[in-house]
């Protein structure tokens, strides 16, 4: 019987610890970063707000992260349709 418990133990914490790593990698990366948190409570608009009372802290920073996607890629490209615009109406 005391061989038993002397093997079966070991095995129990292994499994336990791997168990352990398992939900520590998942839970790693569902984490969000404190520059992260702090850049939101800064700059959030008040929709982005309201999202974070009703679907957390995940749901309001993808909100925000789309918002601050869509300046840095619709600028770029509104820059670019003005500064062409000028001169296809001088050149024809």
């Amino acid at each position: 019987m005391t061989a038993w418990i002397a093997v079966l133990i070991p095995l129990l914490i292994m499994v336990f610890a791997l168990g352990m790593e398992r939900l520590e990698t998942r839970l790693r990366s569902g984490t969000v970063r404190e520059d992260e948190v702090e850049d939101f409570l800064e700059r959030a608009r008040p929709d982005e707000v309201k999202a974070l009372f009703r679907q957390g802290i995940g749901g309001a920073l993808q909100m925000f992260r789309l918002r601050n996607l869509g300046k840095r890629g619709g600028g770029s490209k509104r820059g670019r349709g003005t500064a062409t615009s000028p001169r296809d109406t001088t050149s024809v």
